[in-house]
């Protein structure tokens, strides 16, 4: 991916830019004469062919006796880097220690003060974005970042969003930090029959557990990853531990419980750790949730359900064409998690509406205003989700709803990823600012895949503290 424009103008370009159009004023007969793209050409030759170069970078890397010359300009450089500005003080010729990785790309980066414009790919981010930080290039260093929470998806072969967070990790960049997060959470499913799950470290292993908005198929499939996980890692006890007692045992169904409890070889290891969680889970299993609450505390995360995406929790909604007119759906989901509600559905309406207009915006029509300006403000409305039981008569004495809403954005082999999530509690019918900047109308709108907006409602039974039995 070629980057140019808000992130990397060059400071020298920016100034000049600046300066002609204020000469321009308010003159009508005035014309801005831009020659910039021949200026920019010319200043890469001077880096290619070397001419009048007043600077000379020496790159070398540890265990490498080779060393990487490249003659610069002091001028250029010192416009955007501090750093540089101070090694070049007293000095024309500067040696410069730099990893392997960095060391490959360095012409690349010190062409880009020419330019100001660089070519990126997933492999080079991370170099690139090191080099940045390194030498202070604010500009630069924002670009890449851009660059790879828009990237997060993109296709490969041994996966990049698990390096890319501990990289930002271990620069202390918390805004890319928490994009990887969520981007992993979200799409946990996909990044745990990849290759790159082995390679998420202790802290990341734990981090992503004790979240409830994780997207997966059910907790046995989390279950199972992190068994595989813990036999290909094979990390400290303390770390065993803790992550199996991070599962959710509730949220697994008494069959499934008793096959881990005979088959898991990891579990058999550890079993004196999850002893109490498991009873637990039978225990909450063998009564209604009602009676469960009053004898234990089931306000806690380990009766939380995750973002479950297998039909007992919900249901996934293609909707085709979706900027032409309303769409609707009805489904049913199990009342909760306990083997004691497996036998209870609730049914649910879904309503879409891409162009939808509160009714006091609305436009009053009357001969006085004309078809085609209430066409237009018709136009102006935004798409609208609203989620409702057909059974919202009834009472469902301590357990609450929580309506979620996956979009999924981007197809890769055949896997959607979830980019934007959207959570409705029980009091609330509509899902407020839904795909509130989203151009439906446009076939390559990034919501859309194939013209086909991609949806996945699932509905959370949240349980609630009652008064307990002495």
């Amino acid at each position: 991916m070629r980057m140019k424009g808000l992130y990397v103008v060059p400071l020298l370009l920016a100034l000049v830019e600046s300066a002609q159009k204020s000469d321009l004023g308010g003159d009508a007969s005035a014309a801005l004469i831009n020659h910039s793209p021949m200026l920019i050409h010319r200043l890469q030759d001077l880096l290619q062919n070397s001419n009048s170069s007043d600077t000379t970078l020496r790159i070398r890397t540890a265990n490498s006796n080779e060393v990487k010359v490249i003659h610069t300009h002091q001028l250029l450089l010192t416009l955007q880097s501090d750093i540089f500005e101070g090694l070049l003080l007293n000095q024309s010729e500067v040696t410069l220690q730099e990893p392997a990785e960095c060391a490959a790309v360095f012409e690349k980066f010190i062409r880009y003060f020419y330019c100001g414009e660089i070519s990126v790919n997933l492999n080079q981010a991370i170099p690139l974005h090191r080099l940045a930080s390194k030498y202070h290039v604010t500009a630069l260093q924002r670009g890449i970042t851009e660059y790879m929470k828009t990237h997060f998806a993109s296709e490969s072969s041994q996966g990049h969003v698990v390096s890319w967070y501990h990289y930002a990790l271990r620069m202390g960049d918390i805004t890319l930090q928490e994009s990887c997060l969520k981007f992993l959470a979200w799409n946990l499913s996909t990044v745990m029959s990849s290759n790159e799950w082995v390679t998420v470290s202790d802290n990341l292993m734990v981090s992503l557990l004790q979240r409830s908005d994780l997207v997966l198929q059910s907790e046995l499939e989390l279950f199972n990853a992190v068994e595989e996980w813990v036999s290909k890692k094979n990390p400290d006890v303390p770390v065993i531990e803790k992550v199996l007692r991070a599962i959710r045992y509730p949220m697994i169904t008494p069959s499934q419980l008793f096959q881990i409890q005979k088959k898991s070889v990891v579990l058999a290891s550890y079993h004196n750790s999850v002893q109490d969680l498991m009873f637990q889970a039978f225990q909450f299993h063998s009564a209604s949730p009602l009676h469960f609450a009053k004898y234990f505390e089931v306000n806690c995360s380990m009766f939380v359900p995750r973002n479950y995406l297998s039909p007992s929790w919900g249901s996934q909604w293609i909707i085709n064409n979706p900027a032409r007119d309303d769409r609707s759906l009805t489904f049913q989901t199990q009342l909760g998690p306990s083997n004691h509600d497996t036998s209870k559905k609730i049914t649910w309406n879904a309503l879409f509406s891409p162009r939808w207009i509160p009714v006091s915006l609305r436009p009053v029509y009357s001969e006085s205003v004309s078809s085609s300006s209430q066409s237009n403000r018709l136009e102006e409305g935004k798409p609208r989700l609203v989620m409702t039981s057909a059974m919202s008569g009834m009472d469902f004495a301590g357990v609450t709803f929580q309506k979620t809403v996956l979009v999924g954005v981007k197809r890769q082999q055949g896997k959607v990823f979830i980019k934007h999530v959207y959570n409705v509690h029980q009091s609330t019918d509509e899902v407020f600012d839904f795909l509130l900047n989203a151009d439906l109308q446009k076939r390559t709108s990034e919501y859309l895949i194939d013209n086909s907006l991609h949806l996945h409602i699932i509905i959370k039974p949240i349980y609630h503290s009652l008064i307990k039995a002495k």
